[in-house]
C-alpha cells in the first residue's frame, strides 16, 4: 500500500495543506485557507506595531484545508501514515494548564494579548533591550548562540511584555507555547503539557534553549529579569526534539474530524524557514533563501565545520534544527515583501479612500475598479522599473520598514530614502525599494562570509522567488553569483511531509527523504557583469544611508533617554 503524507504550513496570512507521495514528493492535493479574523485586522494596531491571531483561525484553517486536500484526493485514509506541522515564529501563545489557547477560555476571547503574538510584533522592543543588557554583564551570555542580541520578535521578550501589559493574562496563562508546538499539541494523543515534545527549532532559535547550560537559560537569569519569568520555566520545557521523531499519534477528536485514523503519526513541529530549506533539498554551503513577507535565511553546518565559533548577528545556531545531525543557521529580513506591500498600500489609497467612496459609480463598479488596479500595480510598476536604465537618478532606500533582523536585529531602525527629485516618479521609487530588499540580503550574505561561513550556492523558494523574475534577476546582480528558483509553489509545507515521513519511519533520515521527495528547481538566474558593477557602487550608497539614518536614531534614542 502506498504511504502518503501531509505537511501543514502555517503563514503569516494563511494556512495551506499538501498531500504528498512519500515514494517521489509528487503533490497529490493542495489547500490553502485564509484567516478570516486576521484579513478583518482584528486585535492588531500596525502604528503600534501590534500584530496578533486568534487560534480559531489557525484550528478552522487546519480543518479545512486537511479535509479538502483528502477529499481532492479521494487516497485511503489509512494510507495517510503522518502529519507535521510548521509555523511562524517565534510565535508564542498563552494556554491553560490543560494545553488550551487562553483566547478559548471565557472572559479572553476578544482580549488581544491572549492571541497568539505574531513574528513581526515589535511591542516588546523595551523587554529585548532588558534581556541585552543583562546578558551583556552576565558571566555567561545566553545569548551567544542567537547572533549575541536577543530580538523584539523573540519568545522571551513577548511573554515579558504581555505579563507586565496584562495581570488577567499573566494570571491565567499557565504557560506558552510556540504556535508550531500548540498546532502539535491539538492534533496529538499525548496531552501532558509537562512532557509533551517541544520544538527544538524554535526554542533554539528563539528561547535560549542550548544544550551547554542545559536547556533554556536559568531560573536565576530569568528571575532577575522578571520573577514571573524564572517562575514560568517550570512551566514550560527541558528537553528539546527534532522534526523527524514521534510527538504522539492522532487523537480520536481530530482523527473523527478530520476523516483519518489514529493509526497517523503526529511529528515534531518546526519553523516555516527550515522545513522550507528541507523542501528545498539544503546542504552544505547552500544558502536557501525563503522570500515572502520577509525573509528567513537558512544554512546548515556539520559540527567539524562550524566548531566552537559563534556567528554574531544571526538569528541562532542550533543543532538540528533543519537537519538532524548539523548545526542549523538563521538569518534574514523583517521585511521583503512587506516593503513593496507597504508602497503598493499607499498607492492604492486614491482608490480606497476617493473613488470607492464616488456616488458616480456602482458598488459592483468600485469593487471590480479595487480589484483591477490592486492586481494589475505591482505588475505595472515592475515593467516600467525594468525599463529605467541604470544611469536614470534612481533613489536609495533602505529596507528597515519593520526594523532589521539580520545582522545585528535592531527592530527601533526605521526606513530612509534619499536622493528624491521632481523627476521621481512611482517607477522610480518601486525600483528603490526592489534595489533596498536586495542590498539587505547581501548585508546578510557578507556577513556569514565575513564569519568563515562559506556560500557556494544561492536557492531562492516562495512567492516572490517564483513570480517575480525581475526581483530575483536584480538579487543575482546585487550578490554577484547565480541563484536558482524551486519549482515547488509549497517549499515549507513540502519540507514539513518530509519530516513527517521521516518520523513515520518511511524514510531513515532526513537527508535521504529531502533528496528523494525534495523540489526540483525550475530557473536560474546569473548575474549580468555591467550590472553587478553600477550595483556595486549603489551597495556603497546604501550603506552610506544605512549608517547616517542608524547613527541619527540611537542620537535620538540617548536624547530621550537624557530628557
Amino acid at each position: 500500500m502506498k504511504k502518503y503524507v501531509i505537511g501543514l504550513d502555517y503563514g503569516s496570512d494563511s494556512v495551506r495543506a499538501v498531500l504528498i507521495d512519500t515514494d517521489n514528493g509528487a503533490e497529490l492535493a493542495s489547500s490553502v485557507h485564509n484567516y478570516k479574523r486576521w484579513s478583518e485586522g482584528k486585535y492588531c494596531n500596525s502604528s503600534e506595531n501590534r500584530f496578533r491571531q486568534h487560534p480559531l483561525d489557525h484550528i478552522e484553517g487546519l480543518e479545512f484545508t486537511i479535509k479538502n486536500v483528502l477529499q481532492t484526493s479521494q487516497i485511503n485514509p489509512e494510507q495517510v501514515v503522518s502529519i507535521c506541522i510548521d509555523t511562524t515564529g517565534s510565535s508564542p501563545i498563552p494556554v491553560t494548564q490543560e494545553g488550551t489557547p487562553l483566547a478559548l477560555v471565557p472572559g479572553f476571547e476578544e482580549n488581544p494579548n491572549a492571541m497568539m503574538v505574531l513574528w513581526k510584533d515589535h511591542t516588546s522592543i523595551k523587554e529585548a533591550e532588558e534581556i541585552n543588557e543583562l546578558a551583556q554583564r552576565s558571566l555567561e551570555d545566553y545569548t551567544k548562540y542567537v547572533g549575541g542580541i536577543y530580538s523584539s520578535e523573540w519568545f522571551w521578550a513577548k511573554i515579558l511584555h504581555i505579563a507586565r501589559e496584562d495581570k488577567q493574562v499573566k494570571d491565567a496563562a499557565y504557560s506558552w507555547m510556540e504556535h508550531c508546538d500548540l498546532m502539535t499539541f491539538i492534533l496529538a494523543d499525548h496531552k501532558d503539557l509537562a512532557s509533551f515534545k517541544r520544538s527544538r527549532c524554535a526554542a533554539g532559535h528563539k528561547a535560549m534553549w542550548h544544550e551547554s547550560w542545559g536547556g533554556l537559560p536559568p531560573e536565576e537569569f530569568l528571575n532577575e529579569l522578571d520573577p514571573y519569568l524564572g517562575e514560568l520555566r517550570g512551566r514550560l520545557f527541558t528537553e528539546t526534539y527534532t522534526s523527524d521523531e514521534v510527538a504522539g499519534h492522532l487523537n480520536e477528536e481530530w482523527a473523527t474530524k478530520l476523516g483519518l485514523t489514529t493509526n497517523t503519526v503526529i511529528a515534531v513541529g518546526t519553523f516555516d524557514a527550515h522545513a522550507g530549506a528541507v523542501g528545498a533539498k539544503v546542504d552544505e554551503n547552500i544558502l536557501v533563501r525563503i522570500m515572502g513577507t520577509s525573509t528567513c535565511d537558512i544554512m546548515i553546518s556539520s559540527y567539524e565545520q562550524i566548531g566552537d565559533r559563534t556567528v554574531k548577528g544571526i538569528c541562532g545556531q542550533v543543532d538540528g534544527s533543519v537537519i538532524p545531525g548539523c548545526v542549523g543557521l538563521e538569518a534574514g529580513q523583517s521585511a521583503f515583501g512587506d516593503l513593496l506591500a507597504w508602497y503598493k498600500d499607499i498607492l492604492l489609497w486614491p482608490v480606497n479612500s476617493i473613488l470607492m467612496n464616488s456616488e458616480l459609480l456602482s458598488s459592483s463598479q468600485k469593487e471590480a475598479l479595487r480589484e483591477e488596479v490592486s492586481d494589475k500595480l505591482i505588475r505595472s510598476l515592475t515593467q516600467e522599473a525594468e525599463n529605467i536604465p541604470l544611469s536614470d537618478a534612481v533613489p536609495i532606500a533602505l529596507d528597515w520598514i519593520n526594523g532589521r533582523r539580520t545582522p545585528d536585529a535592531d527592530q527601533t531602525l526605521k526606513a530612509s530614502i534619499s536622493n528624491l527629485s521632481l523627476g521621481t516618479k512611482a517607477p522610480h521609487i518601486f525600483k528603490a525599494l526592489v534595489n533596498a530588499i536586495c542590498f539587505g540580503s547581501k548585508k546578510i550574505v557578507d556577513r556569514f562570509e565575513d564569519e568563515g561561513v562559506k556560500i557556494e550556492k544561492v536557492i531562492g523558494i516562495g512567492g516572490v522567488a517564483r513570480k517575480s523574475p525581475f526581483i530575483m534577476q536584480t538579487l543575482a546582480n546585487v550578490l554577484n553569483r547565480p541563484i536558482i528558483v524551486a519549482e515547488s509553489d509549497q517549499a515549507p509545507a513540502l519540507g514539513a511531509a518530509i519530516y513527517a515521513a521521516v518520523a513515520a519511519g518511511v524514510h531513515p533520515t532526513v537527508i535521504e527523504a529531502s533528496n528523494k521527495m525534495g523540489s526540483e528547481f525550475e530557473a536560474e538566474y546569473f548575474p549580468q557583469v555591467d550590472q553587478v558593477i553600477k550595483y556595486e557602487s549603489f551597495m556603497e550608497q546604501y550603506q552610506q544611508l544605512a549608517d547616517f539614518t542608524e547613527s541619527n536614531i540611537k542620537a535620538k534614542k540617548r536624547y530621550e533617554l537624557k530628557v
